[in-house]
């Protein structure tokens, strides 16, 4: 075994649930595991997507050999746009994987000639001293893949996301005589996904799903709408075959839902007979009792196809009709509990029946539960341990699991974004800690946003704005006019009057004085933000964002006026 260093950093992952990106570095060669994306919360107002710094990369571009992707969800390929403007690597990922990583580069807009590659479980790259390896898994997504990585100070596993399941619907159980094959060498370091380590047992197969939904789809009298993820193919095939088995047709609505559906049934990840799946001009031909209608908007995503039902958009080819049953088949994401809730009310409000996880076993997770990940360490049995994949709590739990199986516990490392693990053959240590900022997606805007924008934002939001117009007199330093206060989304009209007068008296008195001061913007602005601040929390208890705006007036504004005219 080599004496070098093998150094573990990662990017994003780590104390949340996106964001994927582990970098391994041996030597002068770095690989990159994974390069994802995460979605805004509450707290980021106008924001659309989170992407990891890779300032790290940037810094040691010409050491960075290629991009192994584990699987073809956002959080673990959305960002490759992002990364792909700035560095050119090779890309290797399975079929289903680099078809859904060239239609995201797409809508993106990347550059079209990246070095996207195929691999195949079993198959093995070389990328500088890294020999990677991939390997089956199960998940909620075709071709996923876990890789076990040779590395000069010896092999390193990354399970991917993961789950056991013997009969999956669609693709590959996960690959144990891989894994098992690891039992008689030494493994460095394993990676385990811990989304799912608070569940105790082994997570359902997905077959379950396909018995619920055959009875959901065999008691209903009219229409069935189902929503789930749109690159959860194994969900679709179920509700494709049940709609075989129950002689129904299966519209399809949704742009994400149909390009993924398209793509799916042309590269042969669905199958299903001539004549089930229709074009949405033909539905009102058929009665409802022979309708299914697959749709986007199981998060609550306010312009996906579901919503527009439940919102009786005009622009919805879809109108929801009293006897409708529509199966929520996906848990919300956390942070879009709401947004699904008021989905469901809407669509109840409606008349529409409304199954979901609470009331039948219309979904089951893809991955692994306790269970699964005690077979895991046991089949691998690691040296060291990375819990990746959680927020922190996650970590934490998975690390004691770990322990609780061999593991030594200085061993389990839980580590956050940024820090600097280095392995050697037998010890390991946290040695230094890198800048791993977000980078904002923010409108045409990608960067990092300054915390005040987005506390503005948050202000906004909450407390509203309110806009002073100052009014000065440039030749004789006072005021020329007595303020003007312009409110918005600050208080009810009938208290607004009386706030802006007793405001203005609270400016001008703020002012008076001030003399030749009053020629200096930068005094005006701090006295108008906090008098009137004060003022108006004191009266409310609310904190607007202050605005103040001012406009000198006198002989040379005018001249020069006239002059510019």
């Amino acid at each position: 075994m080599s004496t070098d260093k093998l150094r573990v950093i990662p990017l994003g992952g780590l104390g949340e649930i996106g964001k994927n990106m582990i970098v391994l570095e041996s030597g002068d060669d770095i690989i990159v595991i994974d390069a994802g994306l995460m979605f805004p919360n509450e707290e980021m107002p106008g924001v659309d997507l989170l992407y990891p710094d890779i300032t790290y990369l940037l810094e040691r571009r010409h050491n960075v050999r290629g991009i192994v992707v584990t699987h073809g969800h956002e959080d673990h390929i959305g960002a490759l746009s992002h990364v792909l403007s700035s560095l050119t690597v090779p890309v290797y990922s399975t079929r289903f994987t680099r078809e859904l990583v060239a239609v995201g580069l797409k809508q993106r807009g990347a550059k079209a000639n990246a070095q996207l590659n195929t691999v195949t479980p079993g198959s093995k790259i070389t990328l500088g001293r890294f020999v990677v390896e991939f390997f089956s898994v199960c998940h909620s997504i075709p071709d996923s893949v876990g890789l076990i990585i040779q590395t000069p100070q010896g092999i390193v596993v990354h399970s991917g996301d993961f789950k056991i399941d013997y009969t999956p619907v669609v693709g590959e159980p996960t690959s144990f005589r891989q894994l098992a094959a690891l039992g008689g060498q030494d493994v460095l370091l394993l990676f385990s996904d811990s989304t799912y380590v608070e569940l105790e047992g082994y997570t359902p197969s997905e077959g379950v799903v396909s018995d619920t939904l055959d009875r959901i789809v065999g008691e209903a009298k009219g229409r069935v709408i189902v929503t789930t993820f749109a690159s959860l193919i194994s969900r679709i095939q179920q509700v494709l075959d049940v709609a075989v088995k129950r002689d129904r047709r299966v519209f399809v609505t949704g742009r994400s839902m149909k390009d993924i559906v398209k793509m799916a049934l042309k590269k042969g990840y669905l199958e299903v007979p001539d004549g089930v799946l229709c074009n949405l001009d033909e539905l009102r031909a058929l009665p409802q009792d022979r309708v299914i209608i697959l749709s986007t908007g199981s998060q609550g995503e306010p312009t996906s196809a579901l919503v527009r039902m439940a919102n009786r958009d005009p622009r919805s080819q879809v109108q929801i009709v009293a006897g409708d049953t529509v199966v929520i088949s996906a848990t919300a994401i956390p942070g879009n509990e709401a947004l699904v809730s008021q989905t469901t009310d809407s669509l109840f409000r409606q008349g529409a029946f409304v199954i979901y996880d609470k009331l039948r076993r219309v979904h089951v997770h893809g991955h692994g539960s306790r269970e699964e990940l005690k077979l895991l360490l046991s089949l691998v049995r690691p040296m060291f341990f990375v819990p990746v994949h959680g927020e922190y709590r996650h970590l934490c739990l998975h690390a004691d699991l770990a322990r609780s199986m061999g593991v030594p516990p200085e061993n389990a490392f839980v580590l956050e974004n940024g820090d600097v693990l280095e392995l050697g053959q037998s010890s390991g240590e946290v040695v230094d800690r890198n800048h791993a900022g977000i980078v904002y997606v923010d409108g045409l805007t990608i960067g990092e946003l300054d915390d005040s924008v987005l506390r503005d934002r948050k202000l906004l939001a909450r407390d509203g704005a309110v806009v002073v117009t100052v009014a000065v007199d440039d030749d004789g330093g006072k005021l020329a006019a007595r303020p003007i206060i312009a409110t918005r989304g600050f208080v009810d009209t009938g208290d607004e009057q009386s706030l802006i007068e007793k405001g203005q008296g609270v400016i001008m008195a703020a002012l008076d004085g001030a003399g030749r001061r009053l020629k200096e913007e930068s005094f005006v602005d701090a006295k108008v933000k906090d008098s009137l601040g004060k003022f108006l929390y004191e009266r409310t208890h609310r904190r607007p964002v202050i605005i103040p705006i001012v406009v000198k007036t006198g002989k040379t504004q005018s001249t020069q006026a006239g002059q510019g005219a």
